[in-house]
Parts: C-alpha cells; sequence; structure tokens
C-alpha cells in the first residue's frame, strides 16, 4: 500500500527528525513530559537516554544502555545498561539493581526492555560481539520484581528484542531476532510467572526488533535490515508492512493522544554507504493511537 491508500494505517509520509544520525537508536517509548506527552530512546553503543524531539540528552551512562522504563513514583527510569539493572535518577545519578551477566563466559550486555502493566521490569541479554559464533545462545531473559529480586526466565537466547506486552498483561511478545521468528506468552499478571513460548510470527528479509501493541492490540514490529514496520493482528496475522526510507529500523512507538503518529528509531552502524534516513527517527502520522509506555516499581521501594 502506498502512503496515501485509504486502507492504510498510514495517514501521510514519513518524515525524518532533525539532529544527530545515531550508530544504533533504539528503545522508544511514550512517556509523560514536563509540558505533555513525549518520546525517549536510547543511543546504545554511546550509553545515552535521549528525548526525540526537541533533542535532549536525559542520561549518559559510560556502559551500553540497552533501554528504560519510567518509575511508577516519577524519580527517574529502571535501566538495562551494561551488564545488568540500574535506577537512573533525575540528577543522573546511577544505582545498580544487579548485574546478573558480571562473570559471563563471554562479554555480555544487556539489550531490549520494558516495563509489564503490573510494574515488573524485563529486559533481554546478549553477546556484545556478534562477529563470532560465540554468541550464539548467550542471552536470556530477565525480570526484576518490585521487590527487588532478578530472574533469569528464559536462557539460550541470542539476540532477544521487545518484549511486548498487552494492555492487560496477560500476553508478551518476544522477538528472536537471529532465528526471525517472534515469539508470544502467557503471562499470570499476579506473580509474573511466565507460560511456554509459540511462535507469533516468521518474519523473513530482515530481522523482528523492537515493538509495540497499539490501542486496538495490534503488534507493530520494526525489521531491521528489512527496511519496514510490520503489524499484525492479535493473532499474528500480517496486516500490512510499511515500507521505510532507513534500510535498518530498530523501534517503534505511536503517540496516545491526536493527531496520531508512528516513531521509529534506526540504526546507522553496519551499514557501508549510510543514506539520508539510516540513523534517524522517522514519523509519520497514523489512523490508530498508541499506548504510554507501563511503568517499573521502584525496585525494593
Amino acid at each position: 500500500m502506498s502512503d496515501a491508500d485509504e486502507g492504510s494505517v498510514l495517514a501521510g509520509g514519513w518524515t525524518t527528525l532533525p539532529g544527530e544520525r545515531f550508530a544504533l537508536g533504539e528503545g522508544s517509548r511514550l512517556v509523560p513530559g514536563p509540558d505533555g506527552d513525549r518520546v525517549v530512546m536510547v543511543d546504545i553503543p554511546t550509553g545515552r537516554l535521549l528525548v526525540t524531539d526537541p533533542r535532549q540528552v536525559l542520561a549518559d551512562l559510560d556502559v551500553p544502555l540497552g533501554a528504560v522504563a519510567p518509575l511508577a513514583d516519577g524519580s527517574g527510569w529502571l535501566a538495562a545498561a551494561g551488564t545488568g539493572i540500574a535506577v537512573l535518577g533525575a540528577d543522573g545519578a546511577v544505582e545498580w539493581v544487579d548485574r546478573p551477566e558480571d562473570g559471563a563466559p563471554v562479554a555480555m550486555r544487556m539489550n531490549d526492555g520494558v516495563a509489564d502493566p503490573s510494574g515488573r521490569f524485563w529486559a533481554g541479554s546478549m553477546a556484545a560481539d556478534q562477529s563470532s559464533g560465540s554468541g550464539a545462545g548467550a542471552g536470556s531473559l530477565y525480570r526484576v520484581d518490585p521487590d527487588g529480586s532478578v530472574h533469569r526466565v528464559l536462557d539460550g537466547l541470542t539476540i532477544p528484542n521487545g518484549p511486548a506486552f498487552s494492555a492487560d498483561g496477560t500476553l508478551m511478545y518476544l522477538a528472536e531476532s537471529t532465528a526471525g521468528v517472534i515469539h508470544r506468552a502467557r503471562v499470570d499478571p499476579a506473580t509474573g510467572a511466565l507460560g511456554p513460548l509459540e511462535e507469533f510470527a516468521r518474519v523473513g528479509d530482515g530481522s523482528p526488533d523492537g515493538m509495540t501493541v497499539d490501542a486496538e492490540g495490534c503488534v507493530w514490529s520494526a525489521v531491521h535490515g528489512g527496511g519496514r514496520v510490520d503489524r499484525y493482528t492479535a493473532e499474528g496475522v500480517l496486516l500490512e508492512s510499511l515500507r521505510l526510507p532507513a534500510a535498518q529500523p530498530t523501534s517503534v512507538c505511536l503517540t496516545a493522544e491526536p493527531p496520531h503518529a508512528v516513531l521509529v528509531t534506526s540504526a546507522a552502524t553496519g551499514l557501508p554507504h549510510p543514506g539520508d534516513a539510516d540513523g534517524a527517527v522517522l514519523v509519520a502520522p497514523v489512523r490508530v493511537a498508541g499506548r504510554r509506555a507501563d511503568t517499573a516499581a521502584r525496585p525494593g521501594g
């Protein structure tokens, strides 16, 4: 479908936000700001948390920053960073909760992460060097409970991305990027117990990366290397593939209030000849609302 097709979820064409092009922009989230909603993102290798528009740096770490969730008490962020989980204070202070990947057989880093509607934080890990086979199966998915305990709930992963949750918190979607598969699993909102993984979608021509669930319950998946965002029904039926001017989209976020828009982060790293839109944040009008990011409980607080 073209941008002008009445049947498309897109209501217009793509534009790029002004400013820096990122090596590995990721983790876009819609969160409350001082003057209304805003979208934040991370640039993983530089350890920065940023507001997308107007561009502003909110935190600057000396380790890779995979993703954040806003804390429910408004005091900062819960972050997947370095080899573990940390609280990022609004004043820039960093308080480590746990570093479960310290001492792993291969060098590891945290990757994508998100809060669920019950206030738990879920984050994946991956080998820092993906150029050799040593990173295959080295990653895990962790769950941080409100009491501050950190649990490894899945292992044997290579590059876990997402996760994303249904509005009621009973379904989790998790991409295994290297396998080209998006999984779905039942979640017990009362305990955080995760049911068996089942195949939700198999992705060709690129790797499924960051995801979000819109107000209609549909799943949006950025397809790294495929130059597109895919939108699925809650049952895994592909509704539409939205072509982008960037080759490596990494995460997708939708605004909650009209006029509705979709924002997509992208990466320039690994491209021999990046184009003008590679590494940019792209935006387009859409005909569906998103959801604000769920907040995480302050661990132990």
